[in-house]
């Protein structure tokens, strides 16, 4: 087995590459660094450094869309994983997720979830729980405009607006997978807009939100 030594701003990081597995160890980053902009990148002073079940957490209060990314890394395919609370009240208050083939908090693809929209009992605003974006040529409106209903979907079963939910995301030959709370079928499955092969992760927030437990599994 071979160890390959990976460093992430100030955080070094053992990967175990398996030779029978086409994933490489999952990369943890430190959420404890990203308040104090070291190792990340981004608009930094938008977040706060709290807690989950004594782990550290990211949590964003603020209205404008907030991109904070590891610096240093690139990620291609593999999975991200994640643990995420927003709030169901009030309406356009909290949007909460993460992003990838980021270069700057302008350019980057990003899965959110609007978790004001969970169980909202308007069918046209449930259907736009979780969505994919890609910045800064395909966003939210002009998706919906265009190409309605692909490339934002309802959650089924619909988790609680207010309560912690676990994000799995896919992304291999161009394909992007959302799973949610361990669903085994996709809540959103769509082809990458980008054509940028590789860019960082980072955190994705407009409004409210906490992200906890951020894990990152790269395929070899």
């Amino acid at each position: 087995m071979t160890k390959v030594i990976l460093r992430i701003g100030v955080a070094s990081i053992v990967m175990a590459l398996c030779p029978h597995s086409s994933m490489a160890e999952t990369i943890t980053p430190d959420l404890k660094a990203v308040s104090e902009g070291k190792g990340w990148k981004g608009s930094i002073a938008a977040t706060t450094l709290v807690e989950k079940d004594g782990m550290a957490a990211v949590q964003f209060d603020k209205r404008a869309q907030n991109v904070v990314w590891l610096d240093g890394f690139d990620f291609r395919d593999g999975t991200i994983e994640f643990d995420a609370k927003g709030k169901s009240s009030p309406p356009q208050g909290s949007f909460i997720g993460v992003s990838f083939r980021t270069l700057d908090g302008e350019t980057h693809d990003a899965v959110y979830f609007r978790p004001f929209n969970f169980k909202a009992s308007d069918p046209g605003r449930k259907s736009h729980a979780v969505q994919y974006v890609s910045e800064p040529g395909w966003p939210w409106r002009r998706l919906r405009t265009e190409m309605p209903g692909v490339f934002e979907q309802p959650i089924d079963p619909a988790p609680d607006g207010d309560a912690w939910f676990h994000v799995k995301i896919t992304v291999e030959d161009r394909e992007v997978k959302v799973f949610v709370n361990g669903a085994s079928q996709p809540s959103l499955a769509v082809k990458e807009l980008s054509d940028r092969q590789g860019g960082s992760v980072g955190l994705w927030c407009n409004g409210y939100g906490i992200i906890a437990n951020l894990k990152i599994t790269p395929k070899k």
